[in-house]
């Protein structure tokens, strides 16, 4: 039932439900022969699933910049597959480390649909798979341009929806791989059902996972997507109030969303003149029971990241440093937004 809804609201050709999102990331990069020492792109920007996945494979992250959005830069990525890689023999290679690349990852990032519709004609010249990472961006539609009236997570070879606690439709723990082919879809069902060759027997000749999401989790799914249009509805109206109420505030004003999509706004971002008083004002709501963050740290300055190859990511605290993520969810009132910005004013201004 669940793989149905998915399939009817994003009209995706199949989806499969499994435990959650970095799972169906890890699936989808073994169903696209992502093996060790091979080359995967993915914005710096992301929350660090997208990016442990790639190690999961055994293969290696390239990071990469983002936009004014927060997504992955498109202009950047296609100068660099331009400029530092070669097409060999059906295959890209990075020239500095002679490794082969065989995937990117696109994370439409905050529910912000990402910009790659010049990055997918590329790709499929250079044999990359594009991978996206749909998590946090269910119901997020393009309006325009190339990809106009289809959602994210639909578009590249393979696609991937989060149903953690904290997204728009939740089944407490879930994810979501969204396949284009019979063949793609029989071999993820063949993996994440422990690889059995023979059920009766149970015979297994390569390594399988216990991946496949449980009939509870499936059921609070479907009863959340029923109210998928509720949840977009209000996500909406509690951006259009941030933005209200930001107007005629000096030094504060809300991040853009890409006005070629019509973007489920699963997080509000609030951008500071300086990043000089950024954690007394994440100190000061949290005092008040607010939760709040900084953008994620970016990963190619983690530590276990740190030898990975970068492209042009120098500016990138540039980008992020006065940035505050604030709070987002459905169920909040004009009256909780107004004491949000009413705390960040004081310190900000």
């Amino acid at each position: 039932m669940l793989e149905k809804k998915i399939k009817k609201l994003t009209k995706a050709k199949f989806a499969l439900p499994l435990l959650n999102g970095t799972i169906a990331l890890h699936t989808s990069l073994l169903l696209a022969g992502i093996k060790e020492n091979d080359e995967v792109i993915v914005p710096t920007i992301t929350f660090i699933a997208s990016v442990n996945s790639i190690k999961y494979v055994g293969a290696n992250p390239i990071f990469m910049n983002v936009d004014k959005y927060l997504n992955l830069d498109q202009d950047q990525t296609i100068e660099f597959l331009e400029k530092e890689t070669i097409f060999l023999k059906g295959k890209t290679i990075n020239k500095k480390t002679k490794k082969i690349i065989k995937a990117i990852i696109i994370v439409h990032t905050f529910g912000n649909a990402a910009k790659f519709d010049k990055l997918l004609n590329i790709c499929k010249k250079k044999n990359i798979k594009i991978i996206e990472d749909a998590a946090e961006s269910l119901g997020t539609k393009y309006t325009f341009g190339k990809f106009k009236n289809k959602f994210t997570g639909t578009i590249g070879d393979y696609g991937i929806y989060s149903m953690n606690g904290n997204k728009i439709v939740t089944s407490g723990n879930g994810g979501i791989l969204i396949l284009k082919t019979k063949k793609d879809y029989a071999n993820a069902n063949y993996l994440v059902t422990q690889a059995k060759d023979d059920k009766l027997r149970f015979i297994h000749n390569n390594l399988g996972y216990n991946y496949k999401m449980s009939n509870i989790s499936a059921a609070l799914a479907l009863a959340g997507l029923e109210k998928l249009n509720f949840y977009l509805n209000k996500k909406k109206q509690i951006r259009n109030i941030y933005i209200q109420k930001l107007k005629r505030i000096k030094n504060l004003s809300i991040l853009e969303s890409p006005d070629y999509a019509k973007n489920n706004n699963w997080l509000n971002l609030i951008k500071l003149k300086t990043n000089k008083n950024l954690y007394k004002i994440i100190h000061k709501l949290k005092l008040n029971n607010i939760e709040c963050r900084p953008v994620w740290y970016p990963n190619h300055l983690q530590k276990i990241y740190k030898r990975n190859y970068t492209y042009k990511t120098q500016n990138i605290f540039k980008i992020i440093k006065n940035v505050l993520c604030v709070p987002s969810s459905a169920f909040l009132e004009a009256r909780d937004i107004s004491k949000v910005i009413r705390i960040i004013k004081k310190i900000a201004n």
